[in-house]
């Protein structure tokens, strides 16, 4: 197998397994917000906060991926 073909399979791959690990995390930072938030409803605000930021930090691994991808696929026509 040679650089282009493993390339041309590595990439989307790589991508899909972010895009599923993002998912992943995104639905377990919202089940844990939606449980503080059903235990300490005067908290809402803080918790929505700290949600918010973290599902940002977990939505980056499929942005960095995605950015990846973009840079070497030119690597895979040439």
């Amino acid at each position: 197998m040679n650089f282009q073909a493993a390339l041309a399979l590595g990439l989307p791959l790589g991508i899909g397994i972010a895009a599923i690990g993002s998912g992943i995390g995104l639905g377990l930072i919202g089940q844990g917000a939606m449980q503080a938030i059903g235990r300490q409803p005067e908290a809402t605000a803080r918790i929505q906060l700290a949600m918010i930021i973290v599902a940002a930090l977990a939505e980056a691994l499929t942005i960095y991926a995605f950015v990846t991808m973009f840079m070497l696929s030119p690597k895979i026509g040439g």
